[in-house]
């Protein structure tokens, strides 16, 4: 009988099909032991350390560093050792590649309460139903990444030391990211870890740059190389061999960038933006909020989620969630905001959970609290699921109007452009007044032109409110 075991890419916990190779902790003919780290993978939200689910030799490796693994297929390949620790046969490993319940997304039922919700093993959210507060087992132990035992225990990612370097998965990530060699970057972090801002640093500078290499001159660049024999090619020209002008070939017939894989939040961000283009029937409202009255200086974002939830008060209809299959429509009594932020990886959306019942200061501390995770990747899965509406700030950066996409199962997002001066016609003359340029796309299945119109009308009017 074969000692040899096969281990298959389990599903991370975000119902993604698939997830890259960060970094491998170990090589082909290496000695394991059952729990350790065995490679880091990056999902569309976060990256993860799956452990091995054995004790042995490891005798293949499904891939490098960058390469996509399709969940459920072979990660890696060990021979298992009898004689060290091993899991008993039938133990719950945690390993699920379907079946059970379906991942979350925003399409997920409503989250449960903030005291009912409690970090997971695979860094998403367990809620508690009536059997599992009664001491009770649970129906479904949920998907546990590697081979780690089923459980409610709150654990926290642990820097591990590879190569001499103690870093989070999600450093590793960014340096791999960034082109940075870890064991060149002064870590400033405790104990001697290396952190986020370390790498970045360390990127901005050029100190710590992988794979450098001493530059040749520009004259050896272009020297004949008398081993493979191969001439000097000629300078590029714009012209002929006869001097005329000469026509090249229209930029679409040859790349002239590097193909590259999308990979990451990029990838999921590709799939969830094409399911929308598939599902919604999108339809698009502009208009000017006129700030005119504004009395002194104000957070424009808060102003911002403020009116939303006022619209959503006055027409519950865009608040809400349809399923398109089933022509069901679910109103929701609160607002949870998804707010779109941009990053280099990709687009993250990280729902600002009742936000109807934050004032200026809470909405603010709030916001800044979740576009820190973001930016170091230390936000739940849980978080990033399960809004009630969108709103998309990207005035912050150019653009007057937009049709920002609506992701099912919401309803609505709202996008607000630049601020600008213009002038307008006032009873007796004219005047410059300060307006923020607002698109309200809607989803027309699950609401009327004119339930959309009224929300806009309502979001205008708390805009224009003096405070």
């Amino acid at each position: 009988m074969s000692n040899n075991k096969s281990f298959f890419l389990p599903d991370l916990g975000e119902g993604l099909p698939d997830a890259t190779i960060v970094e491998w902790n170990v090589k082909v003919g290496d000695t394991i032991k059952l729990d350790d780290a065995l490679v880091s993978m990056e999902t569309a939200k976060a990256v993860v350390e799956v452990p091995s689910p054995v004790s042995g030799k490891v005798l293949k490796l499904a891939g490098a560093a960058g390469d996509v693994i399709t969940t459920g297929a072979m990660l890696a390949e060990f021979e298992v050792d009898p004689s060290m620790p091993q899991r008993a046969e039938g133990q719950d490993t945690g390993h699920h590649h379907g079946g059970g319940q379906p991942a979350k997304g925003v399409g997920s039922e409503d989250p449960a309460p903030d005291d009912r919700v409690v970090a997971s093993d695979d860094g998403g959210a367990i809620e508690e139903d009536g059997e599992a507060a009664k001491g009770a087992p649970r129906k479904d132990s949920g998907t546990v990444v590697g081979a780690m035992q089923s459980s409610d225990t709150v654990r926290s990612e642990q820097a591990s030391s590879v190569g001499g370097v103690k870093a989070m998965p999600a450093v590793r990530a960014l340096a791999r990211k960034l082109k940075v060699d870890l064991t060149r970057v002064n870590a400033t972090g405790a104990d001697g870890v290396v952190t986020m801002a370390d790498v970045k640093k360390a990127a901005a500078d050029g100190s710590a740059q992988a794979g450098a290499t001493p530059k040749a001159p520009s004259s050896a660049l272009r020297a004949p190389s008398p081993a493979s024999g191969r001439r000097e090619e000629p300078a590029r020209s714009t012209l002929s061999q006869g001097g005329k002008p000469m026509r090249t070939q229209p930029p679409g017939v040859v790349a002239s960038g590097q193909p590259e894989q999308l990979k990451g939040v990029r990838r999921n961000m590709a799939r969830v933006m094409a399911d929308a283009h598939a599902k919604v029937v999108p339809t698009t409202l502009v208009d000017d909020a006129d700030l005119h009255g504004w009395i002194g200086k104000q957070d424009i974002t808060a102003r911002l989620i403020r009116a939303i939830c006022a619209a959503c008060k006055e027409v519950p209809a865009l608040n809400a969630w349809f399923d398109g299959d089933k022509l069901v429509r679910t109103m929701h009594p609160h607002v949870d905001i998804g707010i779109a932020v941009d990053t280099d990886d990709g687009l993250f959306v990280p729902a600002l959970r009742n936000a109807d019942m934050l004032d200026a200061a809470g909405t603010r501390t709030a916001i800044q609290r979740l576009r820190a995770q973001v930016g170091d990747r230390s936000i739940p899965a849980s978080e990033l699921s399960g809004y009630t509406i969108s709103l998309s700030n990207f005035g912050m950066f150019a653009g007057r109007y937009a049709t920002p996409v609506v992701v099912p199962p919401t309803v609505a997002i709202i996008g607000a452009g630049k601020l600008s001066h213009d002038v307008v016609a006032v009873m007796g003359g004219i005047e410059v007044h300060r307006r923020m340029p607002i698109s309200l796309t809607f989803d027309h299945r699950a609401c009327t032109g004119g339930e959309a119109a009224r929300f806009l009308k309502a979001l205008l009017d708390d805009l224009s409110a003096p405070q």
